[in-house]
């Protein structure tokens, strides 16, 4: 190493040239690499191979300007070294120290500066700052890029993995992320901004979506399948990721991420059964909608017998037909819609429907009069809420 008096001020910022060979600049990207990984324990060969490149890329600059000479404005030697610390999967912070500790040793070689000597110190540390901000944008540039590129890719492969398992086409066992999927059908209503003048529409359902999105890569550390739309869609959580029973816990952090209440219905399905688990589900979604249900996860075997009840065919007709007797009094069928929905409190009934408690007793032995059902025993109770299920799914069927 050999430092040169040349008392030329312009040429060095210490009126000092530094001329380094290639194997001292080395020497000093390893004590800079040292220093990294006495800090922070990352694999040798990582901080020795890739990490070197880019402190040894930054060494030459360095020295560069502090003889005063101007740097390449050409980074992309700097960028690929980055991009493939992080294809190695190391950490930025971890580069841009090594960085930092390379900027140290070569600031070291300004080391005890004459008296005269400290407009040149201060010109050179202005010098390193602003050769720090270029090597921090390069190395956060190709960051940027590589992760981009690797959602994109992550992105692509799973969105086909959802479209293979939901069109019933075979998938790669590899790709799998279990033998088992909770398979959920979510229903996104519109978040109020959307309706609020002055907003663009569609650009605040994206963003709902997005934050939907957000969440459950976050919840599922990237394993969740999904095909989603501002409206709602279909997600495959794998039985590994989540139980059963934290489902609810799931369609809760994802409703608070989305900023709107989530109904969600969930059936379990190997991957070969997905098709027909995610129809079921839509059915099921479709019926807890219908029936007015609160948001949250529903099952199966909560909505089995309204989702049964709710199907065409000769059942549902002779059902609903129990009611034809009340389609001249619409305040009759009012009033057992809300009974029921009450769990059978008049007094709550009363109140919802605004009327005096003995008016709803009245009622509701009108009710038994005109259908032959009597609410007020099990067996009437069940037939009439029976064909109230019957009526709501003939009614939606034929919309």
């Amino acid at each position: 190493m050999t430092i040169e008096s040349l008392d030329r001020p312009e040429l060095g910022v210490l009126g000092r040239q530094i001329a380094l060979s290639a194997r001292e600049i080395d020497a000093l990207a390893r004590t800079a690499i040292d220093h990294v990984a006495a800090a922070r324990p990352l694999s040798g060969g990582a901080l020795h191979g890739e990490v070197r490149i880019v402190v040894r890329i930054c060494l030459d600059w360095l020295i560069q300007r502090l003889n005063g000479e101007p740097v390449d404005a050409a980074t992309a030697g700097l960028e690929a070294a980055a991009a493939g610390c992080a294809g190695a999967g190391i950490p930025i912070d971890t580069v841009l120290h090594a960085v930092n500790e390379g900027f140290k040793v070569g600031l070291d070689l300004m080391a005890h500066p004459r008296p005269a000597d400290t407009l040149g110190v201060v010109t050179g540390i202005g010098r390193v700052v602003e050769l720090s901000k270029l090597v921090t944008a390069a190395v956060s540039k190709a960051y940027v890029r590589e992760y981009k590129a690797d959602v994109a890719e992550h992105q692509t492969a799973t969105h086909n993995l959802t479209s293979a398992l939901l069109g019933g086409q075979p998938a790669a066992r590899e790709l799998l992320f279990a033998a088992e999927y909770f398979v959920l059908a979510i229903a996104l209503p519109e978040h109020p901004d959307e309706r609020r003048p002055g907003l663009d529409r569609q650009v605040v359902a994206r963003r709902k979506l997005r934050r939907l999105q957000s969440a459950l890569a976050t919840q599922l550390g990237g394993e969740a399948l999904s095909l989603l739309s501002v409206d709602g869609g279909t997600v495959l959580v794998p039985s590994t990721a989540r139980t059963d029973a934290e489902l609810d816990g799931l369609v809760r952090a994802l409703a608070d991420a989305a900023r709107v209440p989530i109904t969600a219905t969930v059936v379990t399905a190997r991957p070969d059964e997905v098709p027909g688990a995610a129809r079921q589900a839509h059915e099921l979604l479709d019926t807890a909608q219908r029936m007015g249900l609160e948001p949250g996860v529903h099952r199966f075997a909560e909505l089995a017998l309204v989702h049964q009840l709710s199907r065409p065919g000769i059942a549902r007709e002779l059902l609903g037909n129990h009611l034809t007797p009340l389609d001249a009094h619409p305040e009759l069928c009012e009033t057992l819609r809300i009974y029921i929905d009450t769990d059978l409190s008049r007094l709550r009934s009363a109140e919802h429907l605004g009327v005096h408690p003995n008016t709803v007793d009245y009622r509701l032995r009108r009710i038994g009069e005109l259908t032959g059902f009597d609410p007020a025993r099990a067996n009437g109770l069940w037939y009439l809420r029976s064909a109230l299920i019957a009526r709501m799914g003939g009614v939606r069927n034929s919309a």
